[in-house]
């Protein structure tokens, strides 16, 4: 009489789904008619690092285009970098990467 067979191991197939939780969230920044274009570049130096060319080039699209996205990532990140963007009285809101 034999013992109990060992378990047979199924071999796992995988399949990449993309999804709506695989697509990063984007921070925007919204032109307004408050704040200086000098402050806004300023601000994206302070906040996100860039240098002066890049932030002014983001900032002249939030003045002609009406919006510019600042920065990318995970969910919690772009809250954050929006609530740092309003501290600074800027109009800002975080949505998913389209």
């Amino acid at each position: 009489m034999a013992g109990p067979l060992a378990p047979t191991r199924t071999p796992e197939t995988t399949t990449e789904v993309v999804s709506e939780l695989d697509r990063p969230w984007v921070t925007i920044v919204w032109n307004d008619p408050v704040n200086l274009m000098t402050y806004v570049t300023f601000v994206l130096q302070e906040l996100f690092g860039y240098d002066e060319q890049t932030a002014t080039t983001l900032m002249l699209q939030v003045h002609e285009e009406g919006r510019a996205i600042v920065s990318s990532g995970p969910r919690e990140r772009m809250e954050h970098d929006t609530s740092r963007l309003h501290a600074y009285g800027l109009w800002a809101s975080y949505q998913r990467d389209s």
